[in-house]
């Protein structure tokens, strides 16, 4: 079914709130994956709610947390989420990385002890809005196999740019360094839909089209995409002095307990090394030449990285946002969570 995003922001916030979120960080949540759902990106959007809200309740998520922000030198930092909700600690940290990216040309600002927070598209924008070009990278929970192998190690380890351009352009590109991400897994089961055989292999190392059987994600250009998920890993985990590889939290494994997450969010001044008026344009125009390009047989137009969810996002809201019917239904029910999650095998239906 369709709804908007005001109501559909309601809704999250009301439900994590009873949860047991307060009503800054219910709301601070609900912006974030309604950012997702418009721009059609439904694994990190509503679909998530039930599971936050099981961990709020059952004590995995410091609804009460002291978050601190430690300034180890002139343009870098770490945020200490204190294993709060990760979305609001992403954004708060983000605020500090523009801060000083403003006065010092560049800012790297570690985010420590989090849950998860959604996705990286809404952090970068911020900074991209302030005319700042933002990078944000982020580790998950081992579900991948390694090039090459057949058992877990690192996570969808995800990467996120955005750049201003001209007026209110903005490029923003948002990927995992998987094939898919999880939550499209997650998504395909929501819709009982099968998925492209390139996604995930089963418990024989073997690739599925079956969300059901899926036993562990694939790397994107198979060596390239372990490489760019290392680097995640090292930067995001290593780097923060936290867990890392396949000792990174599970998302399901005990939800009373805090997972201990790491982020990273880089941010670039572009006026400390061109004019900004001119990089502004120079972006714009980046975005009309690849729109420009002649096409392949097949397809229409040859779209910009990430254009794809820009365009989704510009009709979702003319038209509103789709949701699943079941994640609706539980979002206007008065049920907080079903109990389903904590300590499943994440692959299980």
């Amino acid at each position: 079914m369709k709804t908007t995003e005001d109501a559909l922001k309601k809704l999250i916030k009301v439900k994590l709130n009873k949860a047991g979120l307060s009503e800054e960080h219910a709301e601070g949540v609900a912006d974030v994956l309604v950012h997702a759902d418009l721009r059609g990106v439904h694994s990190h959007g509503a679909m998530r709610v039930e599971y936050y809200a099981e961990r709020i309740a059952k004590g995995g998520i410091n609804t009460n947390p002291n978050f601190a922000f430690e300034k180890t030198g002139p343009s870098t930092g770490i945020f200490h989420g204190d294993n709060g909700v990760g979305h609001v600690a992403a954004k708060k940290a983000m605020d500090r990385a523009i801060e000083m990216a403003k006065e010092f040309g560049v800012a790297v600002v570690g985010v420590k002890r989090i849950s998860h927070s959604g996705a990286l598209s809404y952090y970068v924008q911020q900074a991209a809005r302030e005319g700042l070009i933002g990078l944000s990278l982020v580790q998950s929970d081992p579900m991948v196999v390694p090039f090459g192998g057949v058992e877990p190690y690192y996570g969808t380890n995800p990467i996120a740019f955005a750049a201003p351009g001209k007026n209110d352009d903005m490029i923003t590109f948002d990927m995992a360094t998987t094939v898919q991400a999880w939550g499209k897994i997650l998504h395909a089961r929501s819709k009982n839909e099968s998925i492209p055989d390139t996604w995930a292999v089963d418990k024989n190392g073997e690739p599925t089209t079956d969300p059901f059987k899926v036993n562990a994600l694939l790397p994107i250009a198979g060596p390239k995409g372990y490489g760019l998920m290392m680097m995640v890993d090292v930067l995001s985990g290593i780097l923060l002095g936290l867990p890392f590889g396949n000792r990174v939290s599970s998302m399901y494994h005990d939800l009373s307990e805090g997972r201990n997450l790491g982020q990273l969010h880089i941010v670039i001044n572009p006026a400390y090394f061109t004019d900004l008026t001119t990089f502004k344009e120079n972006i714009s125009k980046t975005m009309s030449d690849l729109n420009n390009i002649k096409p392949a047989p097949g397809f229409d137009q040859v779209l910009y990285p990430g254009q794809n969810t820009t365009i989704i996002e510009q009709k979702s809201r003319l038209e509103g946002i789709e949701i699943v019917d079941e994640v609706y239904r539980y979002l206007e029910s008065d049920v907080v969570h079903y109990n389903k999650y904590d300590d499943k095998d994440p692959f299980a239906k």
